[in-house]
């Protein structure tokens, strides 16, 4: 801990001796990066406003994460300004690489809160960093205006603040309501105590239901065999040629291969299904018969 304090204050020691840049001279080191991918004019640019990286770092501390690693990323958000930045925009490039500082350190705070992922859309990312901002402005609204919020109420009114819907609000309230906890861990104090885990349910299937599934399967696919056999051969065709296929052939195709008109060979389709529909009435009837 001593080191990381040790390397947070050399930092940013180093970063306050850093030159303070006019805008001619930004401009300048912005253009010799863009034009001629002058890393020497990128080093210069990057370092001189490493001190705005790191004091927007420093405000997003609340959230746990180390020091170093959130200024690690907002250097990182920094370079990614310089890289994309436009000198013929006009805009000052501090002003540019705010957005880019913000929203790197952002991505990481919240990629690190949980091992379950918080969020990614732009409103859970909003409700994020500004839920606890928001719910305690219109507690104190609501306090001075002589009212008495509940839950449901307040979060409606957190959505309608925030521009978010209503479940995301009570989606990441719940997200930011503790901490992860470890399934492994268990119930009770004492060594033989039963995990988390083990009170999940098992969802899936069961041996019994495996093996029940699987051997009216074979009764199924049985019955269907034998319920083909039962059909002569240009009923059993036109049944494969209809049902069987991964593209069904139509009336008119089967009727100009076999000569016969389409409406023939709709009639032949439907004797067939009748054929096949009684003896897997007949079939069926024989298993329920044996089974009582």
């Amino acid at each position: 801990m001593a080191l990381q304090t040790y390397n947070d204050q050399t930092m940013s020691r180093k970063a306050m001796k850093a030159e303070l840049l006019d805008a001619e001279t930004e401009l300048r080191l912005a253009y010799a990066w863009r034009d001629q991918r002058d890393e020497a004019a990128l080093h210069r640019l990057i370092t001189a406003y490493m001190r705005l990286a790191i004091s927007m770092a420093s405000k997003f501390r609340r959230y746990g994460a180390p020091m170093n690693d959130l200024i690690q990323e907002a250097s990182l958000g920094l370079m990614k300004a310089a890289d994309k930045f436009d000198p013929d925009r006009g805009v000052r490039f501090s002003t540019y690489a705010v957005w880019w500082i913000k929203a790197s350190i952002q991505d990481y705070v919240m990629r690190n809160w949980s091992m379950v992922r918080t969020g990614s859309t732009s409103s859970q990312k909003s409700l994020f960093f500004n839920l606890r901002r928001v719910q305690a402005k219109l507690e104190r609204e609501a306090t001075s205006a002589g009212e008495v919020l509940d839950g449901h109420q307040l979060r409606q009114r957190i959505a309608s603040e925030v521009g978010v819907p209503l479940a995301d609000v009570e989606m990441m309230e719940g997200r930011l309501a503790g901490s992860d906890y470890s399934l492994n861990a268990t119930q009770s104090s004492e060594d033989d105590g039963r995990e988390w885990i083990d009170m999940l349910e098992d969802d899936t299937a069961q041996a019994a239901d495996v093996v029940e599934t699987s051997h009216d399967a074979a009764h199924l696919r049985g019955w269907l065999v034998n319920a083909m056999q039962a059909l002569n051969p240009r009923e059993r065709f036109i049944v494969a040629e209809r049902k069987l296929r991964e593209e069904a052939r139509t009336l008119e195709s089967l009727g100009e291969e076999l000569g016969l008109s389409k409406e023939r060979v709709r009639q032949l389709e439907a004797a067939a299904f009748g054929k096949m529909r009684k003896s897997l009435e007949a079939q069926s009837s024989e298993v329920h018969f044996f089974r009582v």
